[in-house]
């Protein structure tokens, strides 16, 4: 099996910023995933984050998810569940504008420390995009000007866990899915794996890897990039022992941003080389909210219509 992408960021600040470039570019055209090492988030913040969302899901979280098993009767299912999906969940959005004073349970400290965190993530989602620009030839900032709508980008976390399970042949932590958004920047546990994402006709682990923050595109860059770029199906595999944590974060478009491939990708002699639709972003996330967890083209063709 060809090594998962792993980068490190630190390296485009000399000589080897050509090949690590080139590393991106790969990984962006042939793996849609990618794992950032020395990404200037600090381990120091990364440690806190990782302890104080562990204490909350115990604390807050773990006690409702039991009691949600059981009223469901999933410790004894029989055959293979399709409709749900075996994690305990919330979100947290960060932009256009906070709903973290509405989150019940949020003790200060986690708060303040989450906004914190989604600052840093907020820089290196834009830091990233402009590296996208670079390899595809489009000017800087270009990726961050089409995801701006009227209020800017929509930017959000998503906090998981995803506890051990009794019959993971049966039940998913998550079902396979694209991400319907811009690009996602994932912390996750260390210790307990479970990501897995589709590549050549099988499903591959994704590594979990101490203080890295693992990237992935979602459906609107393989919109803009005109394909060149491609999001990817992924999933969580519950494990038989030890709670796994993740923090997913989406830096997608803004809800009234018009999405649509990048002229100087589509090739200029073929204007029928434009092969995805021109839509708002909002309009596709009421689509997806429906078929999140089938093919992604009926979705696309949807929105040409």
């Amino acid at each position: 099996m060809e090594n998962f992408p792993v980068i490190d960021l630190s390296k485009l600040d000399g000589e080897e910023r050509k090949p690590t470039m080139e590393k991106i570019e790969d990984a962006c055209e042939n793996w849609g995933f990618f794992e950032l090492v020395n990404h200037g988030i600090s381990h120091d913040l990364l440690d806190t984050v990782e302890r104080h969302t562990k204490e909350h899901y115990r604390k807050c979280m773990e006690q409702r998810f039991k009691e949600m098993v059981a009223s469901k009767g999933l410790e004894a299912v029989q055959s293979e569940i399709s409709d749900l999906d075996w994690e305990s969940t919330f979100f947290l959005r960060h932009l256009p504008d906070s709903n973290m004073a509405e989150i019940p349970d949020l003790e200060e400290d986690y708060r303040k420390l989450m906004k914190e965190f989604a600052l840093e993530l907020e820089k290196l989602a834009e830091q990233l995009l402009d590296l996208l620009c670079e390899n595809l030839g489009l000017e800087k900032g270009y990726l961050k000007r089409a995801f701006y709508g009227s209020k800017g980008p929509n930017f959000g976390t998503k906090v998981s866990n995803y506890p051990p399970c009794p019959k993971p042949d049966l039940i998913k932590g998550l079902r396979a899915h694209t991400d319907a958004g811009g690009i996602i920047l994932l912390f996750q546990d260390d210790k307990v794996s479970g990501l897995q994402l589709f590549k050549d006709g099988q499903w591959l682990d994704v590594p979990p890897m101490k203080h890295s923050i693992v990237i992935n595109l979602g459906d609107q860059l393989e919109v803009i990039t005109n394909g060149k770029y491609k999001s990817v199906l992924h999933r969580v595999i519950a494990q038989k022992a030890g709670t796994r944590m993740s923090i997913a974060s989406f830096y997608n478009p803004g809800s009234d941003a018009v999405i649509y491939p990048a002229p100087e990708l589509v090739e200029k002699e073929a204007e029928e080389s434009q092969i995805y639709p021109k839509f708002v972003f909002e309009d596709y996330m009421k689509i997806y909210a429906g078929l999140k967890f089938q093919a992604k083209e009926p979705r696309f063709e949807a929105m040409k219509a």
